[in-house]
């Protein structure tokens, strides 16, 4: 059986390895080892904060629904289930929006839940 030298495939990987590597901080810029870990543990972190992200933004909205609610003198809990018995199925996400930037549709929702209560 012939021999396989690896050299074309070796140095086109590490090729990638460095451009992926790419400012990223003294050695591991330029030589192929400290790269390899650090573009490993970035795709690690990559994955593991994609779904991370998700829980930081739900509650971010869910401080801000209930910071809003409670200058109406309600909590963020009896306003939700007072939303869910008045039938209103408005998530969080578009919640939190329209407490920082449309206080008078917010405050017409709480008033709709606290009826509904």
């Amino acid at each position: 059986m012939a021999r396989v030298k690896r050299g074309v495939v070796a140095h086109r990987k590490h090729r990638s390895i460095i451009a992926r590597a790419k400012g990223y901080r003294d050695s591991k810029k330029l030589l192929f080892k400290p790269a390899n870990e650090a573009v490993l543990h970035a795709l690690a972190y990559a994955f593991r904060d994609r779904r991370q992200r998700k829980r930081d933004f739900r509650r971010l909205w869910v401080t801000r629904i209930n910071a809003a609610t409670r200058d109406a003198g309600l909590p963020y809990n009896l306003f939700m289930h007072g939303l869910r018995q008045a039938g209103v199925e408005i998530d969080r996400k578009v919640l939190a929006d329209l407490a920082v930037r449309d206080s008078g549709s917010f405050a017409r929702l709480v008033e709709v839940a606290k009826s509904h209560l």
